[in-house]
This record gives structure tokens, C-alpha cells and sequence, in this order.
């Protein structure tokens, strides 16, 4: 017959939480020992009782343990930077390219820096300013349009008194 599951919460029983607590230290100690010998593995194992006695497995030393723990962590640290950093320097290429591109895109539509473009390159930039000059002379018309139209009714209401 197995054993029934059991609820995971603090027992409320001094006597009883002693007797779980020590019969399961000892059987984490015990797996802890397993597996540093059947894996090879390093091992360190730090427990505190609740009247802050303490117990201890280590298949090396636990100070050579926790010194490879902070070796291993500080690497893992310096590697999420290193990630950080080369995302953070990709990004400022990407922007710095798209400003320097911006940048001759200006050039271009001021007349300058035209003379290693092609015929072919000269004819879209001239159809690209037409289509702005275009733009901007709608957009003049309209503003001018409602300028004057604002001035008709403030005529109009004064006109009234």
C-alpha cells in the first residue's frame, strides 16, 4: 500500500514538526549524498533548523562550493550584460544608419550632393519634390481658404451691430 499525498503546510504540533523535520533532513542529506556520487556531481547542501541549529553536506568543501556558485553566477551576469550591450550597440548602428541615410535623403532635396546620381535617380527625386511642392501648395490653399473665411464671418458679426 502507498503513501497518501500529503498537504504541504506548516504543522502546527512542536513535537511532531521535530520528528518531520529531522527525519527529512536526514533524507535530503542522504539524497544529496546520492547524487554527488552517482553523478559526479558537486553538492553542497546548507540547512537551518528553526532554533538556528545548523547542518551541512558538501561532497567538496561547501566554501569552495559557494565560491564556484559566485564564479559561475558573476560570468552569467556578465554574459546578460554582454547581451544587453550588443543589442544596445545594434540598435545605435540601426539608428545611425537610418539618420545618415535621413540625412543625404535631405541633402538631396535641397540640390546638393547630386552629382554621382543618374538620370533615372534625378527624375524620381524631381517627381518626388513635385509631389511635395503639390502638397504644400493644397495645404497653402486650404489654410488661406479658412483664413478667409474665419475674416467673412468676423466681418459678418460685426456688420450685425
Amino acid at each position: 500500500m502507498g503513501r497518501g499525498k500529503v498537504e504541504v503546510k506548516r504543522i502546527e504540533s512542536k513535537i511532531s514538526r521535530q520528528v518531520t523535520f529531522s527525519k527529512r533532513k536526514r533524507g535530503l542529506l542522504k539524497k544529496a549524498y546520492e547524487l554527488s556520487v552517482l553523478c559526479d556531481a558537486e553538492v553542497a547542501l546548507i540547512i537551518f533548523s528553526s532554533s538556528d541549529k545548523l547542518y551541512e553536506f558538501g561532497s567538496a568543501t561547501i566554501d569552495k562550493t559557494i565560491e564556484r556558485y559566485y564564479r559561475c553566477k558573476n560570468i552569467l551576469d556578465n554574459n546578460r550584460l554582454d547581451k544587453s550591450t550588443q543589442s544596445w550597440c545594434q540598435d545605435l548602428i540601426n539608428l545611425k544608419s537610418k539618420y545618415e541615410s535621413l540625412l543625404r535623403t535631405h541633402r538631396y532635396l535641397l540640390g546638393e550632393d547630386l552629382e554621382d546620381k543618374s538620370v533615372k535617380e534625378l527624375q524620381t527625386l524631381e517627381r518626388e519634390l513635385e509631389g511635395a511642392l503639390f502638397a504644400t501648395r493644397q495645404r497653402k490653399t486650404q489654410v488661406i481658404t479658412e483664413e478667409m473665411e474665419e475674416l467673412r464671418r468676423k466681418a459678418s458679426v460685426k456688420s450685425l451691430y
